[in-house]
């Protein structure tokens, strides 16, 4: 299982949508939420996501398609 920090920054169309419970039903990662900043025009996470490795790439890559800014902070294999 590998395991990715990264930081999101959401835009405000996707603020009140459930991004991360769509990505932990559809490619089967889990999510810890390290922080977060959310008011109603603009939204941060630091985010731990973990995986298999190709789920976990096909996840951020969703991610990034719908429009969130995604920096990569750390990886590290678990």
């Amino acid at each position: 299982m590998k395991t990715q920090r990264l930081e999101l920054t959401f835009p405000e169309k996707l603020i009140k949508k459930p991004v991360i419970y769509e990505i932990v039903k559809e490619f089967d990662v889990i999510p810890n939420i390290r922080r977060a900043n959310v008011d109603e025009k603009f939204g941060w996470m630091v985010l731990e996501l973990s995986g298999d490795g190709d789920n976990l790439q096909r996840a951020i890559s969703h991610l990034q398609e719908i429009g969130i800014q995604i920096e990569i902070l750390d990886s590290f294999v678990e």
